[in-house]
């Protein structure tokens, strides 16, 4: 790095991928702030900087030596899965500055040797306390994934029996007994035990209500182009296994869409303003790659001049919207996305994208890390009057 590129860092100020330390002596402490980034983006820190002015306050030869020495005690010893950093000294203006680059994780979640978990909170650092963000951690590195958690309360009784049958007799080309259902679904990783798990409710739930909690879409449609508390054209929430409740709000947000002459005769019928494969892919996707871990509905919004579709969860795997853009694709849900071309309208090659934008290249895609949430806006064109 150079000096140039370091001061640059320092102009734009602490963030939750740039710390600045004036010194370091407590390796507990520094684990602590290893462990925050391993957990969240990576990050680096910058060592002979003043965290409250940005000044370079530089450090001796002696140390620079010395800090070396506890950094790599501290990434060795004192954060629990031991991590790899790399550090260079930068001069700057004559002061030595320490940078060390803190690699995002593959192994979450890291702790200290306490065992307290830390992530990234802006330029701070927060404990993790609860479950769902600890899954969601665990999610984050393929160790644990919400689609195979088994609802215990929930027994093979609450899915629909029939619709599973016709699933598996079409897709298998075997006959399914309901005497061999322990089996069977257990095989196709859908539940142990007599217990379904999530995906095998999403998928084939006869009961909504009991089976999934919260995880529906709620749909509201607006007038003009803000968000109001109180006032509405139309709301509904859409519950069901995710067929039904992709089914829904379609035909939702079908029946809001100007259908346009586009050209045609005057005895045509109007074409709708938004291709339906948009709507197609864009739904499938929501309720295929959203976190389950994170119990809240999708959120469906509509505007004279826009749909937006909120869905929990940031992208998988640090994908970032441009390389979804471009049709790259990370599995989050490796069971429903396996099951889900034979039920849904879905290829799962991850060209959904590529054809929504083909189709109507007036989206934007917003990827929002800090606030666990995806949001696709789908900009409607405006009305000839």
């Amino acid at each position: 790095m150079s000096a140039e590129e370091l001061l640059s860092l320092v102009r734009g100020g602490e963030t939750s991928l740039i710390q600045f330390k004036e010194n370091v002596t407590n390796a507990v402490s520094i684990a602590q702030e290893m462990v925050a980034f391993s957990n969240s983006k990576g990050g680096q820190i910058l060592i002979g900087i003043n965290d409250k002015t940005g000044e370079a306050t530089g450090l001796s030869f002696q140390d620079i030596q010395r800090i070396n020495n506890l950094l790599t005690t501290a990434a060795n010893e004192h954060v629990k899965s031991p991590i790899i950093i790399e550090t260079e000294t930068v001069a700057v203006k004559d002061k030595q500055v320490i940078v060390v680059r803190v690699p995002e994780g593959v192994d979450k979640p890291y702790k200290d040797n306490s065992g307290l978990i830390f992530v990234k909170n802006g330029a701070d650092k927060r404990k993790v306390t609860s479950n769902e963000e600890l899954s969601r951690l665990l999610q984050g590195s393929g160790n644990l994934y919400a689609e195979e958690q088994i609802l215990h309360h929930c027994t093979y009784e609450d899915l629909n029996w029939d619709k599973f049958k016709r699933f598996y007799e079409t897709t298998y080309q075997e006959t399914c007994e309901w005497e061999d259902r322990d089996r069977i679904f257990e095989n196709l990783r859908l539940g142990k035990g007599g217990k379904p798990n999530l995906a095998a409710a999403l998928l084939f739930t006869d009961k909504p209500d009991k089976t999934l909690t919260g995880f529906f879409i709620t749909a509201i449609w607006f007038w003009g182009n803000e968000l109001h508390e109180h006032e509405y054209r139309s709301s509904d929430n859409f519950k069901g296994n995710i067929a039904e409740q992709y089914q829904q709000a379609y035909s939702f947000i079908y029946a809001a869409l100007r259908k346009v002459q586009a050209g045609q005769s005057f005895n045509s019928l109007g074409i709708p303003e938004v291709p339906s494969v948009v709507l197609e892919e864009l739904l499938v996707n929501a309720l295929i790659h959203r976190d389950y871990f994170i119990k809240d509905t999708i959120k469906l919004f509509l505007f004279e001049n826009r749909i937006e579709i909120k869905s929990p969860g940031k992208l998988p795997n640090n994908l970032t919207t441009e390389q979804i853009k471009r049709g790259i694709r990370k599995k989050r849900n490796n069971i429903l996305d396996s099951f889900a071309p034979s039920l849904l309208n879905y290829r799962g090659a991850g060209s959904g994208i590529l054809r929504a934008l083909q189709a109507h290249p007036h989206i934007d895609f917003i990827n929002d890390v800090e606030a666990e949430q995806f949001t696709v806006i789908i900009h409607r064109p405006e009305e000839k009057r």
